[in-house]
């Protein structure tokens, strides 16, 4: 049969031709077929099977790189779409800067000034850090780690924690 011995050849002309189109050589294989089975049932003879499958493969492929240059992403779509692409997301990250500010307020003695300075957007270094606020640069990686650790604690306490499923010992 025709499909039988066209088989590996579709094969290799896809595996070949799709990296070029960036396409998934599945969907084009699947395509091409689509493409032979379609003509078997219309009654239009191959009288070069082989050839006709390498220029349909050829014509899919190139069909597929116009479409990709023609297409382009909307730019809220994505992952990587920031806060303000989105107006819940927009409205969810500023009730949890505000939380968080908020949060970072009620801590006791210098980790309010201390968090507030890292979480600065200005993206200061260390020592910019260290001299604004009157203390040696080595002391502010602890003091960090035990500020964040009272921040931890006010924030589990105003978010509901998760509750054990299940038997509890």
């Amino acid at each position: 049969m025709v499909l039988t011995a066209l088989h590996p050849l579709v094969r290799a002309e896809v595996t070949a031709e799709a990296p070029a189109a960036g396409t998934d050589p599945a969907d084009l294989e699947q395509t091409v077929w689509l493409r032979l089975l379609e003509r078997l049932a219309s009654g239009a003879a191959l009288p070069d099977p082989a050839r006709w499958v390498r220029d349909t493969v050829r014509a899919d492929v190139r069909r597929a790189r116009r479409a990709a240059l023609r297409e382009h992403p909307h730019a809220d779509d994505g992952p990587d779409a920031g806060p303000g692409s989105c107006p819940e997301r927009a409205t969810l990250g500023a009730d949890e800067r505000r939380a968080l500010r908020a949060a970072v307020a009620r801590l006791p003695g210098r980790c309010t000034g201390l968090l507030t300075a890292l979480l600065d957007p200005g993206d200061r270094t260390y020592r910019e850090i260290a001299g604004e606020l009157g203390m040696s640069q080595g002391s502010l990686g602890p003091m960090r780690s035990r500020c964040l650790g009272c921040l931890r604690t006010i924030l589990a306490t105003e978010v509901a924690a998760p509750r054990a499923r299940g038997r509890v010992r």
